[in-house]
């Protein structure tokens, strides 16, 4: 087999960002491009956040920070000092992509913008990811994920309907904006290679986010109405107006099964009763039901309760492993809920690769990462690297641009780098 290519491999990136999109930089560094993480002096304060390996709470055995930032090497350096701003300087003359995620206006007081960079190297894609964007009323406004989550729209359709909205345990809008942000990135980092011209990509996390929401526009064009929060129900799928169930609980956790109609549906709740009698639970009414006239569309609440019912109870009495076994041998629609440590179990991920052993010598053991996001036919896309220890690279990379060890050891004194 031909050996894969680094679709990247020839690209170097600084990486200024903070959680919010570490992503990007990760994928720009699973596609085979240099990502090199920019830290101040002492390490970022991400580095801070929950969870740490062997819950031992260190800067540099920070789990999160593993997760996003693995594929990257790390210097530290702070651009508030002259020598640090012409250390950066001279950086981005040899600099592809500079990723970031300041406040608006905050690197051209520095004379650090895009403008001034450019100047230095008119080739430079810069990327500034920040709550709202660049322009507009909201641009100096601070943005947690819990406040992006909010504003995007997103939390209004999270939760119960007799409870407030709810924002996601994990911090998911700084996925969707990581996404964005790589893949705005690519393109003009693309065009670039067609004509050589730089660009400036101004990624705002609340329009990311908005993204999450695609299917509400479809969802009321179809039902005329506006999606409502309904916790693990679904909606929109009778013009009764009935709600149904997406999610039981099993015997060993929660299986995901919904009331379907069309040919599918009818079998599976054909075959699911068939399945409930043979061990003496099938209501006499599900028995004697003509799943072949059953009507998504037209069924009522009444109606649907009593089904869930029945399938509540049944399902109280199997596995999630029972459960799926009997849907793929019977042609079924119905799934199990994996937990994480199912997911590292899982036999079709194994299958495909997608674990990977990750050395880290500093804590004497490995680690499994996801290997890829997406397997490519002729383009490698891997996990090559740990995350990068607190100015692990500064020797080698300031080496670059003409730094030894002394102006190393003088530039960390001064709290330069």
């Amino acid at each position: 087999m031909e050996e894969k290519v680094k679709l990247l491999k020839d690209c170097r990136v600084l990486d200024f960002t903070n959680e919010t999109a570490f992503l990007c930089g990760k994928i720009l560094g699973d596609l085979g491009a240099d990502v090199v993480k920019v830290e101040k002096p002492g390490g970022d304060e991400s580095r801070n956040l929950g969870s740490f390996f062997q819950d031992t709470p260190h800067p540099e055995k920070n789990l999160y920070w593993f997760s996003y930032n693995h594929n990257k090497r790390g210097i530290t350096l702070n651009i508030e000092t002259e020598t640090g701003r012409e250390i950066l300087r001279k950086l981005v003359e040899n600099t592809d992509i500079v990723l970031e995620t300041f406040a608006p206006g905050y690197l051209e007081k520095l004379g650090l913008g895009y403008a001034a960079l450019s100047e230095i190297n008119p080739k430079l894609v810069m990327t500034s990811v920040t709550p709202f964007g660049q322009s507009g009323p909201y641009k100096d406004y601070k943005g947690s994920d819990l406040v992006l989550t909010a504003m995007s729209g997103l939390m209004s359709s999270l939760g119960d309907p007799d409870k407030p909205p709810v924002r996601p345990t994990l911090p998911q809008s700084y996925m969707w904006i990581g996404m964005h942000a790589a893949m705005g990135t690519l393109m003009p980092y693309y065009h670039r290679g067609m004509t050589g011209e730089g660009q400036h990509v101004d990624v705002s996390g609340q329009a990311g986010v908005i993204w999450a929401l695609n299917h509400s526009p479809s969802f009321y064009d179809l039902n005329k109405e506006v999606p409502r929060r309904e916790g693990s129900f679904i909606t929109g799928r009778s013009i009764t107006g009935a709600i149904f169930r997406a999610v039981y609980p099993c015997k060993d956790g929660y299986v995901t099964y919904v009331i379907y109609g069309g040919p599918a549906g009818k079998r599976t709740n054909r075959r699911l009763v068939e399945w409930m009698d043979s061990k003496g639970m099938a209501p006499d009414d599900l028995k004697n039901k003509d799943w072949d006239q059953f009507d998504i569309a037209t069924v009522t609440q009444e109606e649907v309760d009593r089904i869930e019912d029945a399938c509540m109870k049944f399902f109280r009495t199997v596995t999630k492993k029972e459960f799926f076994e009997h849907v793929l041998e019977n042609d079924m629609l119905g799934y199990p809920v994996a937990t994480a440590k199912e997911i590292l179990e899982d036999e079709q991920l194994r299958a495909r690769g997608l674990w990977r052993e990750v050395e880290h010598e500093e804590l004497g053991t490995k680690i499994t990462y996801p290997a890829f996001f997406t397997v490519f036919s002729s383009i490698a896309c891997d996990s090559w690297r740990r995350a990068p220890l607190i100015g692990e690279h500064n020797r080698e990379i300031y080496g670059e641009i003409g730094l030894d060890d002394s102006d190393i050891l003088r530039l960390k004194r001064a709290n330069v780098i």
